[in-house]
Parts: C-alpha cells; structure tokens; sequence
C-alpha cells in the first residue's frame, strides 16, 4: 500500500509542532542561546562547523532559505539531518505505526472518539485496516492541519536537496528504529490522553502553528518555545502530559543528537539541520556542544 504508507508518512514529523510539550526553563548560563537559527561551532585547529535549526513545516513564508544558512551549507563538507526516510525506511514506520499484538485503538480511546477520528483518516484516504489497527502516536500525527498554500517540499527537503547538489556526505542522527523507539517509549496512558485532546480541540492546537512561525521567522528561539506554554496554560489538566511528550520527544533527543555529533565535530566542516526546539536553552544542542569544549558562536 504505497499510496496509504505515502499518506501515513507524510504528516508524523509535523505533529509535534502542532502538538507542543511543556516549556524547558532557561537558565542564566545559557541566556544567549535563546535567539539564532545558524550557529558557528569553533575549535582551535578544527574547520568550523554549523548547526541549523529549521522547521518542519511547508508554509512558503519558511522555504527561502537565508543567505547565511546557503553559504555555511557551501563551506561545509557533510550534511547531518534529524532522521532519513527512503523506502525501507518509510516501510518500517508503515508498520511500526499498527498494533500487531491484537490490541485495537477503538477500545483504548471510546467508541465516540473513535468514530470521529476513523472520519478524519477516511478523508486521508488511509484504509480500513489501518484506521482499526492503527497506534495512539500515528493517529496523533495524523491529526495535523495542513493549509491548502503548503508546498510539497519542507526547507529540511530543500536543504538536503542541495547538500546534494554540492556532493556533501550525508548521515542522520537518528536511525529508523530509534525514532520508533521514541514514540513508542511515551506511556501508552499519555499518547491516548494526547489523542483524545487533539480531537476535541485541533483548532486551539493548530491555532498554534502561525504562532510558532512567526517566531521561527524572527529567529526567536525563546519566543518559539515560549508557544508551548499556551497550550498547558489554556488546558492544565493537560500539563504533565504535555511534559511527557517534551521530554521524550524534544529533551532526550537533543541530548542524544549532540552525542552522535561529538566525532563528526572533531573532523569540522559538518552542517547539521536539525528542528530549532532543539536548539533553546541550557538543553539545547548549542549548550550541549559548548559543554564538550566547542566555542558556539550566533552566525544567524
């Protein structure tokens, strides 16, 4: 089912910007890294290298991309990016997205949520077997409202595009079955209870999407994550899931996106993509990278 899995695929990676987790805290330690989507990694006889935080996202106010960004990506030899998805890939998500322990979501959320979330996938065209048999996390990225003026390409596609074009090396800092793994390790209890919500409230949540791009577009990173907040504040019943969410799906994986760049830093000229929520504050991966001895310069 090429077309369904196409289908499934497209809309999982947008869902945590449409469904935004508690805010990290900033501390005085890492205040200058609340502004800045190029960052300049330095070491003393290494060439530098540089960290981008893009958005994933194909509004066409976010796809010119920044001169600054061109031209560090120009200087750079090896293109990282968050995830990779080719066709063995984009299969094993097909398939990591359904139950196959004979679980159903029908009993985990109600029939009536059910009801109203089996309508929206039909209008996805996702057929049946899947809508029965599909995973709290999936049915939840699915929930994403994607404007009718959004292109086809995301600046993540683009940028890797012409990483090509430039003959750089390419790598992820996220294979396929760690990435399951991320979504699969957040309690079943919070995935269903985040379910729930966006069904009964996917204006207020995609409400939040001009909001985060705005932020983006001024390059405001404390201001982009300040956007998480409205959420917990409008619903606070909802907070510690939302808390959940961010650390499985923001924290945690900055922290291990900065591990895998520890050897690829030391042989400089890297250009790494990565979603800007990963760059704020003192867990941030900018932070993270100054920790391991790295002079993190604003570039952008």
């Amino acid at each position: 089912m090429p077309n369904e899995r196409r289908r499934l695929l497209l809309v999982w990676t947008a869902c945590w910007l449409a469904l935004p987790a508690a805010a990290a805290t900033l501390s005085k330690s890492s205040i200058k890294f609340d502004r800045g989507l190029l960052w300049r990694v330095v070491r003393r006889g290494i060439a530098p290298s540089y960290v981008f935080g893009t958005i994933h996202v194909a509004d066409p106010r976010v796809l010119d991309i920044p001169e600054p960004v061109t031209r560090a990506l120009s200087r750079s030899r090896r293109y990282f990016m968050e995830s990779y998805h080719a066709a063995p890939e984009k299969a094993r998500l097909f398939e990591a997205a359904q139950f196959e322990d004979g679980r159903r979501l029908e009993l985990l959320i109600g029939p009536e949520a059910f009801a109203k979330l089996a309508a929206h996938l039909r209008q996805k065209r996702l057929p049946e077997q899947v809508i029965d048999r599909i995973k709290p996390w999936a049915a939840l990225a699915n929930l994403t409202v994607t404007p009718e003026d959004y292109q086809v390409e995301t600046p993540d596609q683009i940028l890797l595009a012409r990483a090509r074009a430039h003959r750089m090396s390419i790598d992820a800092l996220e294979g396929i079955e760690e990435q399951i793994s991320v979504f699969e390790g957040i309690p079943i209890e919070t995935q269903v209870a985040l379910l729930k919500h966006a069904l009964e409230h996917r204006d207020a949540l995609a409400g939040l999407i001009e909001p985060t791009i705005q932020a983006w577009l001024k390059r405001d990173l404390a201001a982009l994550d300040a956007v998480s907040e409205l959420i917990g504040a409008r619903f606070p019943e909802m907070a510690d899931h939302y808390r959940v969410l961010y650390r499985h799906v923001v924290r945690n994986r900055s922290i291990a996106m900065a591990h895998r760049l520890y050897m690829p830093l030391r042989r400089g000229r890297a250009f790494v993509a990565i979603g800007a929520n990963h760059l704020y504050g003192d867990e941030g991966v900018p932070r993270l990278i100054q920790k391991q001895g790295y002079r993190v310069e604003r570039a952008y």
